[in-house]
Protein backbone atom coordinates (compact mmCIF):
# COMPACT_ATOMS: atom_id res chain seq x y z
CA UNK A 1 0.00 0.00 0.00
CA UNK A 2 2.91 2.36 0.79
CA UNK A 3 4.18 1.78 -2.74
CA UNK A 4 0.92 2.98 -4.26
CA UNK A 5 0.76 5.99 -1.94
CA UNK A 6 4.28 6.92 -3.07
CA UNK A 7 3.21 6.62 -6.71
CA UNK A 8 0.15 8.80 -6.05
CA UNK A 9 2.16 11.60 -4.46
CA UNK A 10 4.78 11.35 -7.22
CA UNK A 11 2.04 11.91 -9.80
CA UNK A 12 0.79 14.93 -7.88
CA UNK A 13 4.30 16.40 -7.65
CA UNK A 14 4.88 15.94 -11.38
CA UNK A 15 1.54 17.59 -12.13
CA UNK A 16 2.57 20.62 -10.08
CA UNK A 17 6.02 20.98 -11.64
CA UNK A 18 5.05 20.21 -15.23
CA UNK A 19 2.09 22.59 -15.34
CA UNK A 20 3.48 25.57 -13.41
CA UNK A 21 4.13 27.44 -16.66
CA UNK A 22 0.37 27.50 -17.33
CA UNK A 23 0.00 30.07 -14.56
CA UNK A 24 2.14 32.72 -16.27
CA UNK A 25 0.21 35.80 -17.34
CA UNK A 26 -0.50 35.52 -21.05
CA UNK A 27 -0.87 39.23 -21.66
CA UNK A 28 0.95 42.10 -19.91
CA UNK A 29 -1.05 44.30 -17.59
CA UNK A 30 -2.10 47.48 -19.45
CA UNK A 31 -0.38 50.71 -18.53
CA UNK A 32 -2.31 53.99 -18.41
CA UNK A 33 -0.17 57.03 -19.25
CA UNK A 34 -3.03 59.47 -19.82
CA UNK A 35 -3.75 60.32 -16.22
CA UNK A 36 -6.51 57.73 -16.04
CA UNK A 37 -7.15 56.39 -12.55
CA UNK A 38 -8.37 52.84 -12.44
CA UNK A 39 -11.50 52.63 -10.22
CA UNK A 40 -11.64 50.35 -7.23
CA UNK A 41 -13.65 47.22 -8.13
CA UNK A 42 -16.83 46.55 -6.23
CA UNK A 43 -16.19 42.79 -6.16
CA UNK A 44 -13.05 41.30 -4.57
CA UNK A 45 -10.05 40.72 -6.80
CA UNK A 46 -9.08 37.15 -7.67
CA UNK A 47 -7.30 35.26 -4.94
CA UNK A 48 -3.50 35.56 -5.02
CA UNK A 49 -1.75 32.71 -6.81
CA UNK A 50 0.14 31.67 -3.68
CA UNK A 51 -3.14 31.41 -1.78
CA UNK A 52 -4.68 29.33 -4.57
CA UNK A 53 -1.82 26.86 -4.17
CA UNK A 54 -2.43 26.98 -0.43
CA UNK A 55 -6.02 25.89 -1.11
CA UNK A 56 -4.69 22.96 -3.14
CA UNK A 57 -2.37 22.06 -0.26
CA UNK A 58 -5.30 22.16 2.17
CA UNK A 59 -7.32 19.92 -0.17
CA UNK A 60 -4.45 17.45 -0.40
CA UNK A 61 -4.09 17.42 3.39
CA UNK A 62 -7.82 16.96 3.96
CA UNK A 63 -8.00 14.14 1.42
CA UNK A 64 -5.06 12.42 3.12
CA UNK A 65 -6.61 12.76 6.57
CA UNK A 66 -10.03 11.60 5.35
CA UNK A 67 -8.40 8.53 3.83
CA UNK A 68 -6.48 7.86 7.04
CA UNK A 69 -9.53 8.23 9.29
CA UNK A 70 -11.74 6.05 7.07
CA UNK A 71 -9.33 3.27 6.16
CA UNK A 72 -6.55 3.17 8.76
CA UNK A 73 -7.80 4.47 12.10
CA UNK A 74 -11.43 3.63 11.21
CA UNK A 75 -12.69 6.65 13.12
CA UNK A 76 -16.11 8.12 12.48
CA UNK A 77 -15.32 10.97 14.87
CA UNK A 78 -12.21 11.84 12.88
CA UNK A 79 -14.17 11.95 9.62
CA UNK A 80 -16.91 14.03 11.24
CA UNK A 81 -14.59 16.70 12.67
CA UNK A 82 -12.67 16.83 9.41
CA UNK A 83 -15.88 17.45 7.48
CA UNK A 84 -16.72 20.30 9.87
CA UNK A 85 -13.34 21.89 9.12
CA UNK A 86 -14.00 21.45 5.38
CA UNK A 87 -17.39 23.12 5.71
CA UNK A 88 -15.87 26.09 7.53
CA UNK A 89 -12.83 26.50 5.26
CA UNK A 90 -13.96 25.51 1.75
CA UNK A 91 -17.57 26.40 2.42
CA UNK A 92 -17.97 29.60 4.43
CA UNK A 93 -14.41 30.98 4.32
CA UNK A 94 -13.71 30.22 0.63
CA UNK A 95 -17.34 30.88 -0.34
CA UNK A 96 -17.73 27.43 -1.92
CA UNK A 97 -15.16 28.29 -4.61
CA UNK A 98 -12.90 26.80 -5.86
CA UNK A 99 -15.05 23.69 -6.27
CA UNK A 100 -14.20 20.22 -7.52
CA UNK A 101 -17.78 19.73 -8.66
CA UNK A 102 -17.89 22.88 -10.77
CA UNK A 103 -14.41 22.22 -12.20
CA UNK A 104 -16.03 19.71 -14.58
CA UNK A 105 -17.13 22.70 -16.63
CA UNK A 106 -13.68 24.30 -16.67
CA UNK A 107 -12.12 21.08 -17.93
CA UNK A 108 -14.82 20.70 -20.58
CA UNK A 109 -14.45 24.27 -21.85
CA UNK A 110 -10.69 23.80 -22.09
CA UNK A 111 -11.20 20.91 -24.51
CA UNK A 112 -13.71 22.71 -26.74
CA UNK A 113 -12.58 26.35 -26.65
CA UNK A 114 -9.03 27.07 -27.83
CA UNK A 115 -9.25 30.56 -26.34
CA UNK A 116 -9.80 29.26 -22.81
CA UNK A 117 -7.05 27.85 -20.60
CA UNK A 118 -7.92 26.19 -17.31
CA UNK A 119 -5.87 27.28 -14.31
CA UNK A 120 -3.61 24.72 -12.70
CA UNK A 121 -5.43 25.02 -9.37
CA UNK A 122 -8.81 24.30 -10.98
CA UNK A 123 -7.30 21.31 -12.76
CA UNK A 124 -5.86 19.99 -9.48
CA UNK A 125 -9.18 20.42 -7.71
CA UNK A 126 -10.70 18.31 -10.48
CA UNK A 127 -8.01 15.60 -10.56
CA UNK A 128 -6.94 15.13 -6.94
CA UNK A 129 -10.28 13.77 -5.62
CA UNK A 130 -10.48 11.42 -8.62
CA UNK A 131 -6.95 10.11 -7.99
CA UNK A 132 -7.64 9.51 -4.30
CA UNK A 133 -10.96 7.85 -5.14
CA UNK A 134 -9.28 5.56 -7.66
CA UNK A 135 -6.99 4.27 -4.92
CA UNK A 136 -9.01 4.59 -1.70
CA UNK A 137 -12.70 5.05 -2.50
CA UNK A 138 -14.87 8.15 -2.06
CA UNK A 139 -13.02 9.68 0.89
CA UNK A 140 -13.45 13.07 -0.83
CA UNK A 141 -17.18 12.77 -0.20
CA UNK A 142 -16.52 11.72 3.40
CA UNK A 143 -14.48 14.67 4.58
CA UNK A 144 -13.30 17.00 1.80
CA UNK A 145 -16.48 18.21 0.09
CA UNK A 146 -18.27 21.17 1.72
CA UNK A 147 -21.51 20.37 -0.10
CA UNK A 148 -21.49 16.88 1.35
CA UNK A 149 -20.47 18.13 4.79
CA UNK A 150 -23.35 20.59 5.17
CA UNK A 151 -25.82 17.84 4.27
CA UNK A 152 -24.17 15.23 6.46
CA UNK A 153 -24.53 17.38 9.56
CA UNK A 154 -28.32 17.68 9.26
CA UNK A 155 -29.10 13.95 9.00
CA UNK A 156 -31.52 13.36 11.87
CA UNK A 157 -33.78 10.41 11.13
CA UNK A 158 -32.90 8.95 7.72
CA UNK A 159 -35.33 6.70 5.94
CA UNK A 160 -34.47 3.87 3.59
CA UNK A 161 -35.75 4.30 0.03
CA UNK A 162 -36.94 1.36 -2.09
CA UNK A 163 -34.29 -0.03 -4.44
CA UNK A 164 -36.29 0.80 -7.56
CA UNK A 165 -36.61 4.43 -6.43
CA UNK A 166 -32.91 4.65 -5.60
CA UNK A 167 -31.99 3.39 -9.06
CA UNK A 168 -34.48 5.65 -10.81
CA UNK A 169 -33.37 8.79 -8.97
CA UNK A 170 -29.78 7.69 -9.49
CA UNK A 171 -30.17 8.43 -13.22
CA UNK A 172 -30.61 12.17 -12.59
CA UNK A 173 -26.89 12.86 -11.93
CA UNK A 174 -26.07 11.38 -15.35
CA UNK A 175 -28.59 13.71 -16.98
CA UNK A 176 -27.18 16.66 -15.06
CA UNK A 177 -23.61 15.70 -16.02
CA UNK A 178 -24.55 15.40 -19.71
CA UNK A 179 -26.26 18.81 -19.70
CA UNK A 180 -23.41 20.46 -17.77
CA UNK A 181 -20.83 19.17 -20.27
CA UNK A 182 -23.05 20.14 -23.22
CA UNK A 183 -23.63 23.69 -21.97
CA UNK A 184 -19.96 24.19 -21.06
CA UNK A 185 -18.72 22.77 -24.39
CA UNK A 186 -20.90 25.20 -26.35
CA UNK A 187 -19.91 28.15 -24.17
CA UNK A 188 -23.50 28.58 -23.04
CA UNK A 189 -23.37 28.48 -19.26
CA UNK A 190 -21.84 26.86 -16.18
CA UNK A 191 -25.09 25.42 -14.87
CA UNK A 192 -23.46 23.49 -11.99
CA UNK A 193 -22.27 26.76 -10.47
CA UNK A 194 -25.41 28.70 -11.36
CA UNK A 195 -27.72 26.20 -9.69
CA UNK A 196 -25.52 25.16 -6.77
CA UNK A 197 -28.07 25.00 -3.91
CA UNK A 198 -25.55 25.70 -1.15
CA UNK A 199 -23.13 28.28 -2.54
CA UNK A 200 -25.64 31.03 -1.77
CA UNK A 201 -25.73 29.88 1.85
CA UNK A 202 -21.93 29.89 1.97
CA UNK A 203 -21.73 33.42 0.54
CA UNK A 204 -24.85 34.79 2.23
CA UNK A 205 -25.84 36.60 -0.98
CA UNK A 206 -27.99 34.19 -2.96
CA UNK A 207 -31.17 35.08 -4.76
CA UNK A 208 -34.35 34.27 -2.89
CA UNK A 209 -35.26 31.22 -4.98
CA UNK A 210 -31.76 29.76 -4.48
CA UNK A 211 -31.99 30.28 -0.73
CA UNK A 212 -35.32 28.43 -0.78
CA UNK A 213 -33.73 25.64 -2.83
CA UNK A 214 -30.80 25.30 -0.44
CA UNK A 215 -33.02 25.23 2.64
CA UNK A 216 -35.31 22.70 0.92
CA UNK A 217 -32.34 20.40 0.31
CA UNK A 218 -31.27 20.67 3.94
CA UNK A 219 -34.79 19.99 5.23
CA UNK A 220 -35.09 17.03 2.89
CA UNK A 221 -31.66 15.87 4.02
CA UNK A 222 -32.91 15.44 7.56
CA UNK A 223 -34.80 12.35 6.37
CA UNK A 224 -33.39 11.48 2.92
CA UNK A 225 -29.68 11.66 3.69
CA UNK A 226 -27.51 13.70 1.33
CA UNK A 227 -30.12 14.19 -1.41
CA UNK A 228 -27.86 16.40 -3.56
CA UNK A 229 -24.92 13.97 -3.37
CA UNK A 230 -27.03 10.91 -4.17
CA UNK A 231 -29.51 12.20 -6.71
CA UNK A 232 -28.03 15.29 -8.35
CA UNK A 233 -24.25 15.71 -8.02
CA UNK A 234 -22.61 15.29 -11.47
CA UNK A 235 -19.12 14.93 -10.00
CA UNK A 236 -20.44 12.00 -7.99
CA UNK A 237 -20.87 10.11 -11.27
CA UNK A 238 -17.13 10.34 -11.95
CA UNK A 239 -16.28 9.51 -8.33
CA UNK A 240 -18.54 6.46 -8.46
CA UNK A 241 -16.77 5.20 -11.58
CA UNK A 242 -13.35 5.66 -9.98
CA UNK A 243 -14.35 4.13 -6.66
CA UNK A 244 -15.47 0.87 -8.25
CA UNK A 245 -11.84 0.20 -9.18
CA UNK A 246 -10.35 1.19 -5.81
CA UNK A 247 -8.07 -1.46 -4.33
CA UNK A 248 -8.29 -0.08 -0.79
CA UNK A 249 -11.80 0.82 0.25
CA UNK A 250 -13.54 1.30 3.56
CA UNK A 251 -14.75 -1.98 5.03
CA UNK A 252 -17.43 -2.44 7.65
CA UNK A 253 -15.45 -4.96 9.68
CA UNK A 254 -11.68 -4.87 10.22
CA UNK A 255 -11.45 -8.65 9.93
CA UNK A 256 -13.83 -11.56 9.35
CA UNK A 257 -17.54 -10.69 9.40
CA UNK A 258 -19.49 -12.53 12.12
CA UNK A 259 -22.89 -11.94 10.44
CA UNK A 260 -24.29 -10.04 13.44
CA UNK A 261 -26.35 -7.77 11.13
CA UNK A 262 -25.80 -4.76 13.40
CA UNK A 263 -24.54 -2.69 10.49
CA UNK A 264 -27.65 -3.17 8.34
CA UNK A 265 -29.37 -0.06 9.67
CA UNK A 266 -26.23 2.04 10.12
CA UNK A 267 -25.94 3.43 6.60
CA UNK A 268 -28.36 6.30 5.84
CA UNK A 269 -27.43 6.14 2.15
CA UNK A 270 -28.57 2.56 1.42
CA UNK A 271 -25.00 1.77 0.36
CA UNK A 272 -24.54 -1.59 2.13
CA UNK A 273 -24.86 -4.76 0.05
CA UNK A 274 -26.25 -7.78 1.84
CA UNK A 275 -24.93 -11.35 1.46
CA UNK A 276 -26.27 -13.06 -1.65
CA UNK A 277 -29.30 -15.28 -1.17
CA UNK A 278 -29.08 -17.66 -4.11
CA UNK A 279 -32.46 -19.25 -3.34
CA UNK A 280 -34.21 -15.90 -3.77
CA UNK A 281 -32.34 -15.32 -7.02
CA UNK A 282 -33.53 -18.64 -8.41
CA UNK A 283 -37.11 -17.92 -7.35
CA UNK A 284 -37.05 -14.47 -8.98
CA UNK A 285 -36.41 -16.00 -12.41
CA UNK A 286 -33.61 -13.54 -13.18
CA UNK A 287 -31.54 -15.84 -15.34
CA UNK A 288 -29.40 -15.76 -18.48
CA UNK A 289 -32.38 -15.17 -20.80
CA UNK A 290 -33.27 -11.85 -19.23
CA UNK A 291 -29.61 -10.85 -19.12
CA UNK A 292 -29.23 -11.54 -22.84
CA UNK A 293 -32.45 -9.65 -23.58
CA UNK A 294 -31.32 -6.55 -21.68
CA UNK A 295 -27.86 -6.73 -23.27
CA UNK A 296 -29.28 -6.97 -26.79
CA UNK A 297 -31.54 -3.92 -26.40
CA UNK A 298 -28.72 -1.65 -25.18
CA UNK A 299 -28.01 -0.47 -28.77
CA UNK A 300 -31.72 0.33 -29.06
CA UNK A 301 -31.53 2.49 -25.95
CA UNK A 302 -28.49 4.28 -27.40
CA UNK A 303 -30.24 4.87 -30.73
CA UNK A 304 -33.32 6.17 -28.92
CA UNK A 305 -31.14 8.53 -26.90
CA UNK A 306 -29.45 9.85 -30.04
CA UNK A 307 -32.87 10.42 -31.65
CA UNK A 308 -34.26 12.26 -28.62
CA UNK A 309 -31.08 14.35 -28.39
CA UNK A 310 -31.31 15.35 -32.05
CA UNK A 311 -34.95 16.37 -31.62
CA UNK A 312 -34.30 18.37 -28.46
CA UNK A 313 -31.25 20.33 -29.64
CA UNK A 314 -33.36 23.28 -30.85
CA UNK A 315 -34.98 23.68 -27.46
CA UNK A 316 -31.71 23.23 -25.54
CA UNK A 317 -29.83 25.70 -27.75
CA UNK A 318 -32.19 28.50 -26.69
CA UNK A 319 -30.32 28.56 -23.38
CA UNK A 320 -27.45 30.17 -25.29
CA UNK A 321 -27.67 33.97 -25.20
CA UNK A 322 -26.77 34.47 -28.88
CA UNK A 323 -29.25 31.89 -30.10
CA UNK A 324 -32.00 33.29 -27.90
CA UNK A 325 -31.30 36.86 -29.03
CA UNK A 326 -31.21 35.92 -32.72
CA UNK A 327 -34.55 34.12 -32.49
CA UNK A 328 -36.06 37.00 -30.53
CA UNK A 329 -35.02 39.61 -33.07
CA UNK A 330 -36.13 37.48 -36.01
CA UNK A 331 -39.56 36.85 -34.54
CA UNK A 332 -40.01 40.36 -33.10
CA UNK A 333 -37.86 42.85 -35.07
CA UNK A 334 -39.70 45.80 -33.53
CA UNK A 335 -37.86 45.10 -30.24
CA UNK A 336 -34.77 46.74 -31.72
CA UNK A 337 -36.31 50.04 -30.74
CA UNK A 338 -37.02 49.00 -27.16
CA UNK A 339 -34.66 51.08 -24.97
CA UNK A 340 -35.49 49.03 -21.86
CA UNK A 341 -34.25 45.71 -23.26
CA UNK A 342 -30.66 45.60 -22.00
CA UNK A 343 -29.66 42.53 -24.05
CA UNK A 344 -30.80 44.05 -27.33
CA UNK A 345 -29.32 47.47 -26.59
CA UNK A 346 -26.01 45.84 -25.66
CA UNK A 347 -26.02 43.96 -28.96
CA UNK A 348 -26.76 47.13 -30.92
CA UNK A 349 -23.96 49.00 -29.13
CA UNK A 350 -21.44 46.42 -30.31
CA UNK A 351 -22.06 47.40 -33.93
CA UNK A 352 -22.50 43.78 -34.93
CA UNK A 353 -24.85 43.20 -37.86
CA UNK A 354 -27.94 41.04 -37.68
CA UNK A 355 -26.46 38.71 -40.30
CA UNK A 356 -23.39 38.14 -38.13
CA UNK A 357 -25.53 37.37 -35.09
CA UNK A 358 -27.64 34.87 -37.03
CA UNK A 359 -24.52 33.24 -38.49
CA UNK A 360 -22.98 32.82 -35.03
CA UNK A 361 -26.27 31.47 -33.68
CA UNK A 362 -26.39 28.88 -36.47
CA UNK A 363 -22.88 27.70 -35.61
CA UNK A 364 -23.82 27.34 -31.95
CA UNK A 365 -27.01 25.48 -32.84
CA UNK A 366 -24.99 23.07 -34.98
CA UNK A 367 -22.77 22.41 -31.98
CA UNK A 368 -25.87 21.72 -29.91
CA UNK A 369 -27.13 19.33 -32.58
CA UNK A 370 -23.99 17.20 -32.42
CA UNK A 371 -23.57 17.56 -28.65
CA UNK A 372 -27.20 16.72 -27.91
CA UNK A 373 -26.98 13.52 -29.95
CA UNK A 374 -23.82 12.48 -28.08
CA UNK A 375 -25.43 13.34 -24.73
CA UNK A 376 -28.58 11.42 -25.68
CA UNK A 377 -26.57 8.39 -26.74
CA UNK A 378 -24.65 8.52 -23.47
CA UNK A 379 -27.87 8.62 -21.44
CA UNK A 380 -29.30 5.76 -23.49
CA UNK A 381 -26.21 3.71 -22.68
CA UNK A 382 -26.56 4.55 -18.98
CA UNK A 383 -30.21 3.46 -18.94
CA UNK A 384 -29.37 0.24 -20.76
CA UNK A 385 -26.53 -0.64 -18.39
CA UNK A 386 -28.65 0.26 -15.36
CA UNK A 387 -31.34 -2.19 -16.47
CA UNK A 388 -28.70 -4.81 -17.20
CA UNK A 389 -27.26 -4.35 -13.73
CA UNK A 390 -30.62 -5.25 -12.16
CA UNK A 391 -30.20 -8.84 -13.35
CA UNK A 392 -26.53 -9.17 -12.46
CA UNK A 393 -25.87 -10.73 -9.06
CA UNK A 394 -22.43 -10.97 -7.50
CA UNK A 395 -21.81 -13.62 -4.87
CA UNK A 396 -21.24 -12.04 -1.44
CA UNK A 397 -20.85 -13.88 1.83
CA UNK A 398 -20.57 -10.77 4.04
CA UNK A 399 -22.14 -7.38 4.48
CA UNK A 400 -20.10 -5.03 2.30
CA UNK A 401 -20.27 -1.34 1.36
CA UNK A 402 -21.16 -0.77 -2.27
CA UNK A 403 -17.95 0.60 -3.76
CA UNK A 404 -19.70 2.99 -6.12
CA UNK A 405 -22.32 4.39 -3.73
CA UNK A 406 -20.45 4.35 -0.40
CA UNK A 407 -19.37 7.83 0.77
CA UNK A 408 -16.78 6.37 3.19
CA UNK A 409 -18.40 8.29 6.05
CA UNK A 410 -17.43 5.49 8.51
CA UNK A 411 -20.82 5.36 10.25
CA UNK A 412 -21.06 1.59 9.80
CA UNK A 413 -17.71 1.10 11.56
CA UNK A 414 -19.15 2.17 14.93
CA UNK A 415 -21.80 -0.53 14.69
CA UNK A 416 -19.38 -3.39 14.06
CA UNK A 417 -18.46 -5.29 17.27
CA UNK A 418 -15.45 -7.01 15.68
CA UNK A 419 -12.21 -5.70 17.16
CA UNK A 420 -9.15 -4.88 15.11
Amino acid sequence: MKKYIYILYTLIFLLFTFSISAQKQRFPKPEFDTGYTQPTPETPEPRALAMEYFDVLILLLVLSLATYFALKSRSRQGVLWLSIFTLIYFGFYRDGCICSIGSIQNVTLTFFDSGYAISLTALLFFLLPLLFTLFFGRTFCAGACPLGAIQDLVVVKPISLPKWLNKTLGLIPYIYLALAVLFAATGTDFIICRYDPFVGIFRMDAKFHMVVLGIAFLLMGMFVARPYCRFLCPYGVLLSWMSRFSKWHLTITPSKCIQCKLCTNSCPFDAIDFPTNEKEILKSGLGPKRFITYAVIIPIWIAAGVFVGAKSHTFLSKANADVYLAELLISQPELKNDPDNIDIQTFISTGKSMETLVSEAEIIREKFYIGSMIAGGFLGLVIGLTLLNTVVFRRRQDYEPHKGNCFSCARCIDYCPVEK
